[in-house]
């Protein structure tokens, strides 16, 4: 079964890390992700949202920045493929340790072949 972990924080806290601290917190990181390194797929780590580009579909307007006004942005995601809900939420209770603050959001997923195919479906809740 295949689970996203959603990574959110406060950005102005995150952008103010030193290049010191933030190496610590990746660091933390990779301890956990090295310890579960069996049942990660893609880890995605995003830029800023000062670096974002919004297509609003209803009106089919580009802007710069992120969609939402939100004080905690997505900052990146992992692919976790586990055997239930309980061991992405494990995964998710060390990363918390690793890295304190903000949030972490599960959700089951997908995966598609480019043509749209389905490689497997999401599982039902």
């Amino acid at each position: 079964m295949r689970y996203t972990i959603l990574c959110y924080h406060n950005e102005e806290i995150t952008s103010a890390w030193t290049d010191e601290e933030d190496a610590e917190v990746i660091e933390n990181l990779k301890a956990v992700n090295r310890k579960w390194a069996k049942n990660f797929e893609p880890i995605v780590r995003l830029m800023p949202t000062s670096a974002a580009t919004t297509l609003r579909k209803s009106e089919n307007i580009v802007t710069d920045g992120p969609f939402a006004e939100t004080k905690e942005q997505l900052l990146g995601f992992y692919v976790v493929n586990v055997e239930n809900l309980d061991i992405a939420i494990q995964i998710a209770r060390e990363m918390a340790e690793a890295n304190p603050g903000g949030a972490y959001e599960l959700r089951p997923i997908a995966l598609y072949y480019p043509n749209g195919e389905a490689i497997e479906d999401a599982p039902t809740p």
